[in-house]
């Protein structure tokens, strides 16, 4: 089948995503094609894609361009990737002033990334002013809607007592659920619970977890955190944590 399509044959945003991850420069062309002739899902994608020069060239400012067109036809997760694009400057100057915005109109929508993203601005007062209680707020709902990572930071607030009362209980049972749902930081959290329990073989599961879907800064952040462990079999991991963190500086 040709990817170069004729407009009756332009392909819907969920057969494009299909087609991206079997054939990125494949797909690319048919996500061009679909971009113009206005369909939103594909101009979303299309944005994505030149933002991490997935089957196509790299291109940020052209990235923001296609997000800002999906985001105007009402496409949420494409607003959101603009509050991405102005919060980091890919493609623009950084500006967290106007990436809280776009953040707002997507978590207004009920968009749990952008409930996420803006919770993390407000909790951090980048952009906007230092809110704590509206991000436990934000955090809660996207952590209702399913949100693994709004899950171990609202865990955080409740076991820390910030802008709530302490609740530990509850904390270590959003923990384990960010951990299930697949979060390496809620995994961490979760694994640090059983530790503390003396519970050694179930965190050691969640650390290797931890482990394998980890980020560079969380990675050099747990090494340095697991040196410390009293538990010799929890602190042998952070050479483990260290040399995946070298791994991942090599290729960034």
């Amino acid at each position: 089948m040709s990817f170069l399509l004729r407009r009756q044959e332009v392909l819907s945003g969920e057969q494009l995503s299909a087609m991206l991850a079997q054939s990125p420069a494949r797909a690319a062309q048919a996500i061009l094609l679909a971009a113009g002739e206005g369909e939103v899902e594909a101009q979303a994608l299309l944005g994505q894609i030149l933002l991490d020069g997935q089957g196509i060239a790299k291109d940020q400012a052209l990235a923001l361009r296609w997000f800002g067109i999906a985001a105007g036809q009402g496409h949420l997760m494409a607003r959101n990737m603009l509050g991405r694009c102005h919060e980091h400057g890919w493609g623009c100057a950084a500006n967290a002033a106007i990436a809280a915005r776009h953040y707002q109109i997507a978590a207004d929508a009920g968009l749990d990334w952008a409930m996420y993203n803006l919770a993390n601005l407000l909790a951090t007062g980048r952009g906007v002013v230092l809110d704590h209680g509206q991000a436990l707020t934000l955090y809660q709902r996207a952590a209702e809607a399913g949100h693994a990572k709004s899950m171990n930071l609202l865990g955080r607030y409740l076991e820390d007592g910030q802008a709530c009362r302490a609740d530990p209980s509850a904390a270590h049972d959003w923990y384990r659920r960010s951990a299930e749902g697949g979060d390496f930081r809620g995994q961490f959290s979760f694994a640090a619970v059983l530790a503390g329990e003396g519970r050694i073989d179930e965190a050691l599961v969640w650390l290797d977890k931890a482990l394998a879907g980890g980020n560079l800064n969380f990675l050099r952040v747990a090494s340095q955190t697991l040196a410390g462990a009293t538990d010799p079999r929890i602190q042998a991991l952070a050479s483990r944590y260290q040399r995946r963190a070298d791994e991942l500086s090599r290729t960034a």
